[in-house]
């Protein structure tokens, strides 16, 4: 077990996963978390974070000093390493040159965490402070041109520090960096498995759920066919899934989930036609946060109103993953910075009836993956490209009509038919597409038409937080373009989005 505080990167998620691909589990918890909540967890080892403050502004995150006295190992990373050493009596000051992006490091030290590294290697630098003065029992094991302080350690304390970020790809090393603070300084064992990950979640389901039942929404994604397979695994009849077609699905959605669930896995499974209670409230927003809202809110309502219908209900279970979690407010109530609402966590009302319970939260999207394989989902399930908890209503820039909606979904199922059809689909993380509120004028059968454009959109990504835009063959996008225009009554446009995330995001809304 790592614990990470988090003190406002937008890569702690990044250092959460680089830890979990070396199948050690790790926590991310806010920098106000008690002291005797980190004892009652029994970390092996603690990562400070990086983040965008300065140690010395009035509002910056702080930790209680007294992590420092638990004789546990530590690693600062980027503001982490620079609040450790200002915590133990170094100094921190402001620099006239600040260093971002790539710089070249001079490794001095390779008995510790840079045990076998290379002595120059890039990094990933993303800093205005920099240390000027050690605590005492510390020492400098790396340096740049510009940070002659870009790495520290206290080895009798076992306490590291790293000015550059080694969780991103740009820093070669980093991989090994992290390694060796795993099981070198931590003396960490590989035990986080998905086998051991079931084993623990069905204890902890039993323990939370007791006799209550509980209702799950069954959209047909990943992450909640993955949730009800496990939950089904750990309370069975307890179990009720419902779908709901609310109008914002991709095609055929419901056959599908009824095909897998209520035939093959035996689950309690009911249709509900909330069509018209989602879309109503839908005209005229035009806005994607308030489109978010009350698609999430309008769920909520739906599914208290079928738990009145069952005796016994007291949870309501959601797909939440760790991602729509920081991408939706700061994690745990920790700073980082907001980006979007997600829908399982942007639309709760604060008054709820149902507790909520949600056996994926600490898990990211490859980590489902392998969870719903490990639990017997079949590969057409468990490798579907993400969908949107609001649905087809964030890829319709603007309102949502019914006509819009006919439009996305007939492009979306030839995007998702030709992509499968040309052996690209398991390449790609993610691929769809967007409706824009705009036309512009084209040329059929010798008329002239004014007729709406839309995006198509494919990245390849590992775990989401980053993601590039997908070099599909010209072939391949000409034929799904032409399709599209054919066969799909409004649309008379097709584009290509290249943009990488980030600059952008991977959905449009």
């Amino acid at each position: 077990m790592i614990l990470i505080i988090d003190f406002g990167s937008q890569y702690n998620q990044l250092i959460a996963r680089r830890v979990r691909e070396q199948h050690v589990y790790c926590q991310i918890e806010p920098p106000d978390i008690e002291l005797s909540n980190i004892r009652s967890l029994e970390p092996e080892g603690i990562i400070l974070s990086g983040g965008p403050a300065s140690i010395y502004e009035k509002n910056s995150p702080k930790v209680d000093p007294q992590i420092f006295d638990l004789n546990i190992p530590m690693l600062g990373i980027c503001y982490g390493m620079q609040y450790m050493v200002g915590s133990l009596g170094g100094k921190v000051d402001s620099t006239r040159k600040r260093e971002y992006g790539l710089a070249e490091l001079h490794i001095g030290d390779q008995n510790g965490i840079f045990y076998g590294t290379n002595t120059i290697t890039p990094c990933w630098m993303s800093h205005g402070d920099s240390i000027s003065h050690l605590p005492e029992g510390f020492k400098v094991t790396a340096s740049t041109e510009n940070t002659k302080i870009a790495a520290v350690e206290n080895s009798q304390k076992k306490f590291y520090g790293l000015q550059f970020h080694p969780e991103v790809i740009h820093t070669p090393e980093g991989k090994r960096i992290l390694k060796n603070f795993l099981f070198r300084a931590c003396q960490c064992k590989k035990t986080w498995t998905m086998k051991s990950f079931i084993n623990k979640a069905i204890d902890e389901i039993k323990g939370e759920v007791g006799e209550k039942k509980v209702i799950l929404g069954l959209s047909g994604g990943v992450d909640s066919s993955v949730a009800a397979a496990l939950l089904n695994k750990a309370i069975g009849k307890q179990l009720t899934c419902i779908f709901v077609d609310n109008g914002l699905l991709r095609n055929n959605e419901g056959k599908k989930v009824k095909g897998l669930f209520k035939d093959h896995f035996r689950i309690n499974l009911k249709f509900i036609n909330a069509r018209k209670r989602f879309l109503q409230p839908l005209r005229g927003v035009v806005d994607p946060e308030r489109k978010r809202r009350i698609i999430g809110r309008t769920f909520i309502r739906v599914f208290e109103d079928e738990a009145l219908k069952i005796k016994g209900v007291g949870f309501l279970a959601q797909g939440t993953l760790y991602p729509d979690l920081i991408e939706s407010r700061s994690t745990f109530g920790g700073p980082s910075a907001v980006i979007k609402s997600h829908h399982n966590v942007g639309g709760l009302p604060k008054k709820m009836r149902l507790a909520l319970i949600e056996p994926l939260k600490h898990l990211f999207k490859d980590e489902v993956r392998l969870l719903g394989k490990e639990l017997g989902l079949p590969d057409d399930m468990i490798l579907r490209h993400p969908f949107p908890g609001p649905g087809l209503a964030v890829r319709i820039i603007g309102e949502v009509t019914p006509r819009r909606l006919t439009i996305v979904r007939q492009a979306d199922d030839i995007l998702i038919t030709e992509i499968k059809k040309s052996n690209h689909y398991k390449k790609l993380w993610q691929s769809f597409v967007v409706l824009l509120p705009l036309k512009s004028v084209g040329i059929m059968g010798d008329k002239r038409t004014y007729e709406y454009s839309v995006v198509i959109r494919a990245v390849t990504s590992l775990d989401a937080m980053t993601a590039d835009w997908a070099r599909l063959p010209h072939a391949l996008l000409g034929r799904i373009s032409n399709r599209i225009i054919n066969e799909v009554r409004g649309v008379n446009r097709v584009t290509y989005d290249i943009s990488s995330k980030p600059p952008s995001t991977i959905e449009w809304e």
